[in-house]
Protein backbone atom coordinates (compact mmCIF):
# COMPACT_ATOMS: atom_id res chain seq x y z
CA UNK A 1 0.00 0.00 0.00
CA UNK A 2 1.77 3.14 -1.23
CA UNK A 3 -0.86 5.70 -0.22
CA UNK A 4 -3.25 5.50 2.72
CA UNK A 5 -5.72 7.98 1.24
CA UNK A 6 -5.37 6.33 -2.16
CA UNK A 7 -6.31 2.97 -0.66
CA UNK A 8 -9.21 4.54 1.28
CA UNK A 9 -10.51 6.24 -1.84
CA UNK A 10 -10.22 3.06 -3.91
CA UNK A 11 -12.42 1.07 -1.52
CA UNK A 12 -14.48 4.00 -0.17
CA UNK A 13 -13.54 3.97 3.52
CA UNK A 14 -15.10 6.43 5.94
CA UNK A 15 -12.56 6.79 8.77
CA UNK A 16 -9.14 5.74 10.02
CA UNK A 17 -8.15 6.51 13.61
CA UNK A 18 -4.66 6.20 15.07
CA UNK A 19 -4.54 5.80 18.86
CA UNK A 20 -1.40 5.94 21.02
CA UNK A 21 -0.42 6.21 24.65
CA UNK A 22 3.34 6.46 25.10
CA UNK A 23 3.24 5.77 28.85
CA UNK A 24 1.82 2.26 28.46
CA UNK A 25 3.10 1.49 24.96
CA UNK A 26 -0.26 1.43 23.21
CA UNK A 27 -0.35 1.76 19.44
CA UNK A 28 -3.72 0.95 17.91
CA UNK A 29 -5.59 1.54 14.65
CA UNK A 30 -9.35 1.70 14.28
CA UNK A 31 -10.62 1.43 10.71
CA UNK A 32 -14.23 2.13 9.74
CA UNK A 33 -15.19 1.10 6.23
CA UNK A 34 -18.94 1.57 5.76
CA UNK A 35 -21.86 2.35 8.08
CA UNK A 36 -24.69 2.09 5.55
CA UNK A 37 -26.27 -0.87 7.32
CA UNK A 38 -25.48 0.21 10.89
CA UNK A 39 -22.61 1.02 13.24
CA UNK A 40 -19.23 -0.34 12.16
CA UNK A 41 -18.55 -3.60 13.99
CA UNK A 42 -15.48 -5.80 14.05
CA UNK A 43 -13.06 -7.46 16.42
CA UNK A 44 -9.95 -6.14 18.12
CA UNK A 45 -6.79 -7.93 16.95
CA UNK A 46 -3.43 -7.82 18.76
CA UNK A 47 -0.41 -8.81 16.68
CA UNK A 48 3.35 -8.00 16.43
CA UNK A 49 3.21 -6.38 12.99
CA UNK A 50 6.52 -5.79 11.21
CA UNK A 51 5.60 -2.18 10.48
CA UNK A 52 2.96 0.45 11.15
CA UNK A 53 1.93 0.43 7.48
CA UNK A 54 1.40 -3.33 7.61
CA UNK A 55 -0.87 -2.86 10.62
CA UNK A 56 -2.82 -0.06 8.94
CA UNK A 57 -3.32 -2.12 5.79
CA UNK A 58 -4.48 -5.11 7.83
CA UNK A 59 -6.98 -2.98 9.75
CA UNK A 60 -8.35 -1.45 6.55
CA UNK A 61 -8.60 -4.76 4.74
CA UNK A 62 -10.26 -6.50 7.68
CA UNK A 63 -12.74 -3.65 8.16
CA UNK A 64 -13.86 -3.88 4.54
CA UNK A 65 -14.22 -7.63 4.96
CA UNK A 66 -16.59 -7.04 7.88
CA UNK A 67 -18.77 -4.75 5.75
CA UNK A 68 -19.15 -7.49 3.16
CA UNK A 69 -19.57 -10.18 5.82
CA UNK A 70 -22.54 -8.43 7.43
CA UNK A 71 -24.06 -7.35 4.13
CA UNK A 72 -23.98 -10.86 2.65
CA UNK A 73 -25.30 -12.38 5.89
CA UNK A 74 -28.26 -10.00 6.06
CA UNK A 75 -27.06 -8.41 9.32
CA UNK A 76 -27.72 -4.70 9.87
CA UNK A 77 -24.19 -3.68 10.86
CA UNK A 78 -21.32 -1.98 9.09
CA UNK A 79 -17.67 -2.94 8.83
CA UNK A 80 -14.90 -1.90 11.19
CA UNK A 81 -11.77 -3.31 12.82
CA UNK A 82 -9.20 -2.52 15.49
CA UNK A 83 -5.63 -3.75 15.45
CA UNK A 84 -3.15 -3.26 18.28
CA UNK A 85 0.53 -3.39 17.41
CA UNK A 86 1.92 -5.56 20.19
CA UNK A 87 2.68 -8.93 21.70
CA UNK A 88 -0.54 -10.98 22.01
CA UNK A 89 1.02 -12.74 25.01
CA UNK A 90 1.69 -9.49 26.89
CA UNK A 91 0.86 -9.89 30.58
CA UNK A 92 -0.10 -6.37 31.73
CA UNK A 93 -3.26 -6.16 29.63
CA UNK A 94 -5.64 -4.07 31.73
CA UNK A 95 -4.07 -0.65 31.02
CA UNK A 96 -3.86 -1.41 27.29
CA UNK A 97 -7.48 -2.42 26.85
CA UNK A 98 -8.98 0.11 29.24
CA UNK A 99 -7.15 2.89 27.42
CA UNK A 100 -8.35 1.50 24.11
CA UNK A 101 -11.86 1.46 25.58
CA UNK A 102 -11.59 5.20 26.23
CA UNK A 103 -10.64 5.82 22.60
CA UNK A 104 -13.56 3.68 21.36
CA UNK A 105 -15.95 5.49 23.69
CA UNK A 106 -15.02 8.84 22.09
CA UNK A 107 -16.50 7.56 18.83
CA UNK A 108 -19.94 7.56 20.44
CA UNK A 109 -21.19 4.24 19.09
CA UNK A 110 -19.95 4.64 15.53
CA UNK A 111 -17.79 1.55 16.14
CA UNK A 112 -18.44 -1.61 18.21
CA UNK A 113 -15.56 -3.95 19.01
CA UNK A 114 -15.17 -7.59 20.00
CA UNK A 115 -12.74 -10.48 20.46
CA UNK A 116 -10.32 -11.42 17.67
CA UNK A 117 -6.90 -12.95 17.07
CA UNK A 118 -4.63 -12.26 20.04
CA UNK A 119 -7.38 -10.98 22.33
CA UNK A 120 -9.64 -12.65 24.90
CA UNK A 121 -12.98 -12.27 26.61
CA UNK A 122 -11.09 -10.91 29.62
CA UNK A 123 -9.66 -8.17 27.39
CA UNK A 124 -13.21 -7.31 26.31
CA UNK A 125 -14.15 -6.97 29.98
CA UNK A 126 -11.43 -4.37 30.39
CA UNK A 127 -12.73 -2.45 27.38
CA UNK A 128 -16.27 -2.70 28.76
CA UNK A 129 -15.12 -0.92 31.93
CA UNK A 130 -14.63 2.21 29.82
CA UNK A 131 -17.30 1.95 27.11
CA UNK A 132 -20.59 0.15 26.40
CA UNK A 133 -19.61 -0.33 22.77
CA UNK A 134 -18.40 -3.93 23.09
CA UNK A 135 -20.15 -6.87 21.43
CA UNK A 136 -18.21 -9.93 22.55
CA UNK A 137 -18.65 -10.43 26.29
CA UNK A 138 -18.78 -13.36 28.71
CA UNK A 139 -22.21 -14.68 29.62
CA UNK A 140 -22.12 -13.20 33.12
CA UNK A 141 -21.95 -9.73 31.53
CA UNK A 142 -24.87 -10.46 29.22
CA UNK A 143 -22.82 -11.56 26.23
CA UNK A 144 -22.83 -14.75 24.19
CA UNK A 145 -19.57 -16.01 25.70
CA UNK A 146 -17.30 -18.17 23.57
CA UNK A 147 -18.40 -17.80 19.94
CA UNK A 148 -15.82 -20.17 18.44
CA UNK A 149 -18.27 -23.13 18.26
CA UNK A 150 -20.73 -21.00 16.27
CA UNK A 151 -18.03 -19.78 13.92
CA UNK A 152 -17.15 -23.42 13.28
CA UNK A 153 -20.84 -24.31 12.87
CA UNK A 154 -21.16 -21.68 10.15
CA UNK A 155 -18.08 -23.04 8.38
CA UNK A 156 -19.61 -26.51 8.41
CA UNK A 157 -22.85 -25.17 6.90
CA UNK A 158 -20.92 -23.60 4.02
CA UNK A 159 -18.98 -26.84 3.58
CA UNK A 160 -22.21 -28.85 3.37
CA UNK A 161 -23.55 -26.51 0.67
CA UNK A 162 -20.31 -26.91 -1.28
CA UNK A 163 -20.42 -30.68 -0.91
CA UNK A 164 -23.94 -30.72 -2.34
CA UNK A 165 -22.81 -28.67 -5.34
CA UNK A 166 -19.75 -30.85 -6.05
CA UNK A 167 -20.74 -34.32 -4.89
CA UNK A 168 -24.54 -34.17 -5.17
CA UNK A 169 -25.01 -34.68 -1.43
CA UNK A 170 -24.56 -32.32 1.51
CA UNK A 171 -23.48 -35.17 3.76
CA UNK A 172 -19.90 -35.00 5.01
CA UNK A 173 -19.77 -38.59 6.18
CA UNK A 174 -16.74 -40.30 4.67
CA UNK A 175 -15.47 -37.09 3.03
CA UNK A 176 -11.73 -36.54 3.34
CA UNK A 177 -10.93 -33.15 4.87
CA UNK A 178 -7.63 -31.51 5.78
CA UNK A 179 -7.84 -28.85 8.50
CA UNK A 180 -5.01 -26.35 8.73
CA UNK A 181 -4.88 -24.55 12.07
CA UNK A 182 -6.24 -25.84 15.37
CA UNK A 183 -6.87 -22.64 17.29
CA UNK A 184 -10.14 -21.77 19.01
CA UNK A 185 -12.25 -22.18 15.86
CA UNK A 186 -10.16 -24.81 14.07
CA UNK A 187 -10.51 -27.10 17.08
CA UNK A 188 -14.30 -26.91 16.84
CA UNK A 189 -14.23 -27.38 13.06
CA UNK A 190 -12.44 -30.70 13.64
CA UNK A 191 -14.86 -31.62 16.45
CA UNK A 192 -17.91 -30.97 14.29
CA UNK A 193 -16.43 -32.70 11.25
CA UNK A 194 -15.92 -35.81 13.36
CA UNK A 195 -19.52 -35.55 14.51
CA UNK A 196 -20.43 -35.65 10.81
CA UNK A 197 -18.17 -38.73 10.47
CA UNK A 198 -15.72 -37.13 8.07
CA UNK A 199 -12.18 -38.44 7.62
CA UNK A 200 -9.98 -35.66 8.99
CA UNK A 201 -6.26 -34.89 8.78
CA UNK A 202 -4.85 -31.91 10.69
CA UNK A 203 -1.77 -29.70 10.90
CA UNK A 204 -0.67 -26.85 13.15
CA UNK A 205 2.64 -25.24 14.08
CA UNK A 206 1.65 -25.71 17.74
CA UNK A 207 2.47 -29.33 18.68
CA UNK A 208 0.33 -29.22 21.83
CA UNK A 209 -2.76 -28.37 19.80
CA UNK A 210 -2.05 -31.22 17.41
CA UNK A 211 -1.56 -33.70 20.24
CA UNK A 212 -4.81 -32.57 21.82
CA UNK A 213 -7.05 -33.10 18.77
CA UNK A 214 -5.34 -36.35 17.82
CA UNK A 215 -5.99 -37.67 21.32
CA UNK A 216 -9.56 -36.38 21.59
CA UNK A 217 -10.85 -37.12 18.09
CA UNK A 218 -8.55 -39.82 16.70
CA UNK A 219 -7.64 -37.80 13.62
CA UNK A 220 -4.45 -38.09 11.57
CA UNK A 221 -1.77 -35.40 11.74
CA UNK A 222 0.90 -34.24 9.30
CA UNK A 223 3.67 -31.64 9.44
CA UNK A 224 2.44 -28.07 8.74
CA UNK A 225 4.05 -27.83 5.31
CA UNK A 226 2.63 -31.19 4.19
CA UNK A 227 -1.01 -30.15 4.54
CA UNK A 228 -1.11 -28.72 0.99
CA UNK A 229 -0.02 -31.96 -0.64
CA UNK A 230 -2.70 -34.26 0.77
CA UNK A 231 -5.05 -35.94 -1.73
CA UNK A 232 -8.23 -34.81 0.05
CA UNK A 233 -11.64 -33.72 -1.19
CA UNK A 234 -11.87 -30.63 1.03
CA UNK A 235 -9.09 -28.31 2.22
CA UNK A 236 -10.11 -26.25 5.26
CA UNK A 237 -7.75 -23.35 6.06
CA UNK A 238 -8.39 -22.27 9.66
CA UNK A 239 -5.13 -20.49 10.53
CA UNK A 240 -3.91 -17.06 9.37
CA UNK A 241 -4.55 -15.77 5.87
CA UNK A 242 -2.89 -15.89 2.44
CA UNK A 243 -2.60 -19.69 2.36
CA UNK A 244 -4.11 -19.72 -1.14
CA UNK A 245 -1.24 -18.42 -3.24
CA UNK A 246 0.94 -19.20 -6.25
CA UNK A 247 2.88 -21.90 -4.41
CA UNK A 248 0.00 -23.74 -2.75
CA UNK A 249 -2.26 -23.73 -5.79
CA UNK A 250 0.33 -25.85 -7.59
CA UNK A 251 0.08 -28.41 -4.80
CA UNK A 252 -3.56 -28.56 -3.74
CA UNK A 253 -5.46 -31.64 -4.94
CA UNK A 254 -8.84 -30.83 -3.40
CA UNK A 255 -12.21 -30.16 -5.01
CA UNK A 256 -13.40 -27.70 -2.34
CA UNK A 257 -11.69 -25.00 -0.26
CA UNK A 258 -13.77 -24.12 2.78
CA UNK A 259 -12.31 -22.88 6.05
CA UNK A 260 -12.68 -20.21 8.71
CA UNK A 261 -9.44 -18.23 8.24
CA UNK A 262 -9.63 -14.56 7.24
CA UNK A 263 -8.15 -13.31 3.96
CA UNK A 264 -7.43 -16.78 2.58
CA UNK A 265 -6.65 -15.47 -0.91
CA UNK A 266 -3.21 -13.85 -0.92
CA UNK A 267 -4.40 -11.68 -3.82
CA UNK A 268 -7.75 -11.42 -5.57
CA UNK A 269 -6.25 -12.98 -8.69
CA UNK A 270 -5.82 -16.21 -6.74
CA UNK A 271 -9.60 -16.41 -6.55
CA UNK A 272 -9.61 -16.37 -10.34
CA UNK A 273 -6.96 -19.09 -10.47
CA UNK A 274 -8.93 -21.29 -8.06
CA UNK A 275 -11.96 -20.91 -10.30
CA UNK A 276 -9.94 -21.79 -13.42
CA UNK A 277 -8.65 -24.93 -11.69
CA UNK A 278 -12.22 -26.08 -11.12
CA UNK A 279 -11.96 -25.89 -7.33
CA UNK A 280 -15.04 -24.59 -5.50
CA UNK A 281 -13.93 -21.85 -3.11
CA UNK A 282 -16.18 -20.84 -0.22
CA UNK A 283 -15.38 -17.13 0.37
CA UNK A 284 -13.89 -16.64 3.82
CA UNK A 285 -16.16 -13.83 4.98
CA UNK A 286 -19.11 -16.11 4.26
CA UNK A 287 -17.72 -19.21 5.97
CA UNK A 288 -16.50 -17.49 9.13
CA UNK A 289 -19.49 -15.22 9.72
CA UNK A 290 -21.21 -17.58 12.17
CA UNK A 291 -19.55 -16.31 15.31
CA UNK A 292 -20.32 -12.66 14.74
CA UNK A 293 -23.85 -13.43 13.50
CA UNK A 294 -24.49 -15.25 16.77
CA UNK A 295 -22.62 -12.69 18.85
CA UNK A 296 -24.45 -9.65 17.49
CA UNK A 297 -27.91 -11.21 17.47
CA UNK A 298 -28.51 -9.90 21.00
CA UNK A 299 -28.16 -6.30 19.78
CA UNK A 300 -31.66 -6.53 18.29
CA UNK A 301 -33.45 -7.85 21.38
CA UNK A 302 -31.07 -6.95 24.19
CA UNK A 303 -30.43 -10.53 25.24
CA UNK A 304 -28.84 -13.75 24.03
CA UNK A 305 -31.19 -16.34 22.52
CA UNK A 306 -29.27 -19.48 21.60
CA UNK A 307 -31.88 -21.06 19.31
CA UNK A 308 -32.57 -17.85 17.39
CA UNK A 309 -28.88 -17.11 17.01
CA UNK A 310 -28.11 -20.64 15.86
CA UNK A 311 -30.89 -20.51 13.30
CA UNK A 312 -29.43 -17.32 11.83
CA UNK A 313 -25.99 -18.95 11.61
CA UNK A 314 -27.51 -21.98 9.87
CA UNK A 315 -28.61 -19.69 7.03
CA UNK A 316 -24.99 -19.57 5.87
CA UNK A 317 -25.90 -22.77 4.03
CA UNK A 318 -28.47 -20.89 1.91
CA UNK A 319 -26.10 -17.94 1.46
CA UNK A 320 -23.42 -20.26 0.10
CA UNK A 321 -25.95 -21.88 -2.23
CA UNK A 322 -26.89 -18.44 -3.53
CA UNK A 323 -23.22 -17.56 -4.15
CA UNK A 324 -22.68 -20.79 -6.09
CA UNK A 325 -25.80 -20.00 -8.12
CA UNK A 326 -24.57 -16.47 -8.97
CA UNK A 327 -21.12 -17.84 -9.86
CA UNK A 328 -22.61 -20.34 -12.30
CA UNK A 329 -25.12 -17.90 -13.75
CA UNK A 330 -22.67 -15.08 -14.36
CA UNK A 331 -19.62 -17.27 -15.07
CA UNK A 332 -17.56 -15.57 -12.37
CA UNK A 333 -15.44 -16.86 -9.46
CA UNK A 334 -17.24 -17.37 -6.17
CA UNK A 335 -15.28 -14.63 -4.40
CA UNK A 336 -16.71 -12.15 -6.91
CA UNK A 337 -20.17 -13.67 -6.62
CA UNK A 338 -20.04 -13.09 -2.85
CA UNK A 339 -18.95 -9.50 -3.39
CA UNK A 340 -21.81 -8.94 -5.82
CA UNK A 341 -24.30 -10.35 -3.30
CA UNK A 342 -23.00 -8.04 -0.56
CA UNK A 343 -22.79 -4.99 -2.83
CA UNK A 344 -26.34 -5.55 -4.05
CA UNK A 345 -27.64 -5.36 -0.48
CA UNK A 346 -25.56 -2.25 0.26
CA UNK A 347 -26.94 -0.50 -2.84
CA UNK A 348 -30.47 -1.51 -1.94
CA UNK A 349 -30.16 -0.17 1.61
CA UNK A 350 -28.60 3.10 0.41
CA UNK A 351 -31.72 3.58 -1.71
CA UNK A 352 -33.94 2.76 1.26
CA UNK A 353 -32.20 5.43 3.35
CA UNK A 354 -32.22 7.86 0.45
CA UNK A 355 -35.99 7.70 0.27
CA UNK A 356 -36.51 7.86 4.00
CA UNK A 357 -37.26 4.18 4.40
CA UNK A 358 -39.39 3.78 1.26
CA UNK A 359 -38.23 2.07 -1.89
CA UNK A 360 -37.77 4.34 -4.94
CA UNK A 361 -40.76 4.39 -7.32
CA UNK A 362 -40.76 1.92 -10.16
CA UNK A 363 -40.70 3.85 -13.42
Amino acid sequence: MESIFGYMEKYDYENLFLCQDKAIGLKAIIAIHDTTLGPATGGCRMWPYFSEMEAIEDALRLARGMTYKYAAAGVNLGGGKTVIIGDPYRKDREPIFRTLGKFINRLGGKYLTGEDVGTTLRDMEYIRMETPYVVTLPTYLGGAGDIAPMTAFGTIQAMRACAKAIFGSEKLEGRTVSVQGLGAVGYHVVKQLKEHKAEVTVADINKERVERVVKEFGVKAVAPEEIYDLPVEIYSPCALGATINDDTLKRLKCKIICGCANNQLKEERHGNLVHELGILYAPDYITNAGGTIFDTDRLESGQVNFERGREKVARIYQTMERIIEISKRDHIPTYLAADHLAEERLRYMREVKKYGGDLPPVL
